[in-house]
């Protein structure tokens, strides 16, 4: 046998995949083109169902057989993002006068709906901006602030739900089904709207079913370097009811905002998803149903009584839509309303839901009512899937609130959401208010906690099933249903979480070296070992940290908390074996009384785009304070001159040379944010003349020659590969690239 640890297993499986993927692609890139973008049953179940306005269908179909625009947004938490909308309008302002081909490029436009013009879509093809170095500009400008997260590639109709649920920094919020993570994203961004506050009240808590996706789910998160986000694996259908300490007794954790976008057939998605074309039937909804209507009730129960919950799907069938939310309704008995949200995102069109549909079996065969339904076809076919027969209660469900966005109408995706607000708990916790939780045995890699066994959970209607049915995997990328729940071979087992003891000595010389304030939250910093030398702190805020402490038992947390320090055993002979780390900075930031130097945008420039730039290179009110700090440093923007957003970077200082520890892409924000263009030049080209004249340096942490105002395409690896012990491989992995090589030879090296 041939041992490996859990990080080579994990790269193993990573190869693996990727194997399988090129090989998948090599068949899309041949099949695709034999697909033709017709199916007739499709045509005829959205005709019958009248979801589409008369005289529309043909458009409607029209539409879908066209390319999906790209869609991109700005992260709107930071206070970067006006910035960031300055540089992507001087791009816009250059590219509209372009001509490829004899004809004129369109420049992006912004999503009409879409809050402070912070979402844009383009018509622009890699095959266009291949041909105009101006384009390959752009497209490198899009693809640096997507890897710094400053901006985010996310389809147009895939933004509705977070905005409808009208986050505030208070609000405790559940993503059910989060993976890839772009509406998490969108929730976190939102819960930072104030950057001037490290610690917001509120937190996210972002779950999914597939213990893989849960790390892309954590790949998302991290470019956020938000202290509120936790990831956990469980089913949605049967996620535990988790406790939090409340003035010293146990309280049940409700939420204020439950995002519930449910796994559906996909087939609003036939633009970018093109083998749903030929693999469309009604019995990937019939299947479906169910286990979206448990997800769905499962929500509503853990949502506190005033809070709102958005219930969406990529599916534009009424029984993955309005036939699961009127069987909400029902079952809720008064407790739910669905909210109307006409008003919410002025310039999106939308049609109100339907109040009549049918169902169909997969060899076409219709009903209208449960009645009609044959014996043999009960397993299949529910009466939660048809419309409430009583008319009144019908008519008092408003099921017009919700909403369905149609592709022709704005040139997008196809999509369903509905908005409920809970107005009394749930009836079956009415019957039972003081039935006390089971205790259930420890999670881990390998079984799943079948979730809380409170009498909400465990008298759920029969119909819905006491436990959760097992589902098919979603195919080639499909939007689809979870994984089977079969027994994990090989599972991602993490590293603990453990909370600084308050006596822990490793945290004094670390307070005293950055004169943290007194308002500094220590009890928040925790570590991924339990043995050994710690070698990163990280820092959750006190209501996760609420949370972690009083449900070890009973979740699977797969990652949490933002890095904030980590360690540097040079440091240990000057009194702090620990530097600071960019990741953390805005949070750490506002805590930080000492090793603190104020520079010029001059001053930034020459320290982001010099490897190891002496210190007399500095402008001399900087030397002075860097001589005299003879330490670690951290750059803030304090500086008139600067841009309108905070510019706070981690730095090391040696003995004649100073270096910023700030990753690449972060390196490339910064610059642009005080107005130099950095791209990669063409290969065996050198640096041409930078704007004002100035020269061009490379750009530190091997990233290749770059110049200003030229060159190729970046090539930017992405990389979907979990990360064994969190965000970034908790304390028993290699460090990375961005934590900074050692500043080099030609200084001792002072404590960071």
């Amino acid at each position: 046998f041939i041992f490996y640890s859990s990080y080579d297993i994990l790269l193993i499986l990573h190869f693996l995949e990727l194997h399988s993927r090129f090989f998948t692609l090599l068949y899309m890139l041949s099949g695709y083109s034999e697909i033709i973008k017709e199916n007739k049953l499709f045509e005829q179940y959205y005709r019958e169902q009248k979801i589409v306005p008369e005289g529309e269908f043909e458009h409607f179909m029209e539409t879908l057989r066209e390319p999906l625009p790209a869609t991109f947004r700005i992260t709107g938490y930071k206070s970067h993002a006006k910035e960031i909308l300055h540089c992507l309008k001087k791009y816009f302002k250059e590219v509209q006068d372009i001509e490829i081909d004899g004809q004129k490029i369109e420049a992006p436009q912004a999503l009409s709906w879409y809050p402070d013009e912070l979402a844009w879509h383009t018509n622009m093809s890699r095959k266009i901006i291949r041909k105009s170095p101006l384009l390959e500009k752009f497209h490198q400008f899009l693809v640096s602030e997507t890897e710094s997260g400053n901006i985010s590639r996310q389809e147009a109709v895939s933004m509705i739900p977070p905005l409808l649920l009208k986050i505030e920094p208070h609000h405790k919020i559940l993503d059910m089904c989060a993976a890839p993570g772009s509406k998490t994203a969108q929730l976190i961004e939102m819960l930072h709207s104030d950057m001037d506050v490290p610690f917001p009240e509120g937190f996210v808590i972002a779950n999914d079913v597939d213990n893989k996706r849960c790390y892309l789910l954590v790949h998302q998160a991290k470019r956020l370097n938000s202290p509120c986000i936790m990831v956990i694996n469980h089913d949605a259908s049967n996620i535990p009811r988790f406790q939090v300490d409340c003035d010293g007794k146990k309280d049940i954790l409700f939420y204020d905002r439950i995002l519930c976008d449910v796994p559906c057939s996909g087939d609003g998605t036939m633009r970018k998803n093109i083998d749903v074309w030929k693999k469309w039937t009604t019995s990937n909804s019939l299947q479906l149903h169910g286990l979206q209507l448990r997800i769905a009730v499962r929500g509503v129960e853990q949502l506190a009584v005033g809070g709102r919950m958005v219930y969406s799907t990529c599916s534009l069938n009424p029984v993955e839509d309005e036939a699961v939310i009127a069987s909400l309704l029902e079952k809720s008995e008064g407790a739910l309303e669905l909210a109307d949200a006409s008003a919410d995102l002025p310039g999106l069109k939308w049609m109100p839901g339907i109040t009549s549909w049918k169902v169909m079996t997969r060899t076409g065969e219709w009903y209208s009512d449960w009645s009609e339904v044959p014996v043999s076809r009960h397993t299949q076919i529910r009466p939660t899937m048809f419309p409430p027969t009583d008319r009144e209660k019908l008519k008092e469900m408003k099921l017009e609130r919700c909403m369905r966005i149609l592709p022709h109408h704005q040139n997008t995706g196809g999509f369903f959401v509905a908005v409920l607000v809970k107005k009394a708990a749930m009836p079956w916790n009415r019957r039972y208010p003081k039935v006390e939780e089971l205790k259930r045995p420890c999670l881990t890699a390998a079984t799943e906690d079948a979730g809380s066994a409170d009498l909400e959970s465990a008298s759920v209607d029969p119909e819905l099933g006491e436990c959760p049915q097992e589902a098919t995997s979603g195919k080639d990328g499909v939007c689809g249903p979870p994984p089977s729940k079969k027994m994990k071979l090989f599972g991602f087992k993490e590293d603990p979480f453990v909370f600084l003891a308050e006596d822990d000595p490793v945290f004094a010389p670390i307070q005293n070296f950055y004169n943290l304030s007194p308002s500094f939250p220590k009890p928040c910093v925790l570590t991924r070992t339990h043995e050994g030398k710690k070698r990163h702190l990280y820092m959750v805020s006190k209501e996760l940290r609420n949370v972690l402490l009083n449900n070890s038992e009973r979740m699977k947390v797969i990652n949490t908390g933002v890095k904030v320090w980590s360690r540097n055993n040079d440091g240990e002979q000057f009194g702090c074996a620990f530097r600071l780390a960019q990741e953390g900075i805005y949070t750490l930031f506002p805590y930080i009384g000492a090793r603190i130097v104020n520079v010029s945008v001059e001053d930034i420039k020459v320290l982001l785009t010099q490897e190891n730039p002496y210190l007399n290179k500095l402008e001399s009110d900087a030397y002075a304070q860097a001589k005299k700090l003879g330490d670690a440093l951290l750059f803030p923007d304090r500086n008139p001159s600067m841009p309108q957003c905070p510019i706070e970077l981690c730095g090391w200082r040696g003995k004649t040379s100073i270096r910023a520890f700030v990753p690449r892409n972060e390196r490339l924000h910064y610059l642009r944010m005080v107005g130099v263009e950095v791209f990669q030049s063409k290969q065996g080209k050198g640096p041409e003349p930078a704007v004002e004249g100035e020269p061009v340096a490379a750009v530190p942490e091997d990233s290749g020659e770059m110049e200003v105002d030229g060159g190729e395409e970046e090539k930017v690896a992405e990389t979907d590969t979990p990360s064994h012990g969190g965000a970034d491989g908790g304390d028993g992995e290699k460090c990375s690239p961005s934590a900074g090589p050692h500043p080099g030879t030609q200084d001792e090296a002072v404590p960071s």
